[in-house]
């Protein structure tokens, strides 16, 4: 896949474990896991806007595009 989920290392830089962040968003561990380990096909913006403000960052820290090599 294209995009990388960066998820994991924002949570490190914060110093914030998954069970932290799950109860601040409002999602359950399996769910906030499946989005760090790109498990999941989608996000909502609301959860997005969760996750930004529980981590104050900026949705460009938690994902990343890497072009395929398919061409």
């Amino acid at each position: 896949m294209a995009i990388i989920i960066r998820l994991d290392r924002m949570m490190a830089d914060r110093k914030m474990s998954l069970n932290t962040l799950a109860e601040l968003v409002g999602m359950t561990n399996v769910n906030l896991s499946n989005l760090k380990t790109g498990k999941m096909k989608g996000i909502k913006f609301d959860t997005m806007n969760a996750i930004c403000r529980a981590l104050d960052c900026q949705p460009a820290d938690l994902f990343e595009y890497a072009p395929d090599d398919e061409e």
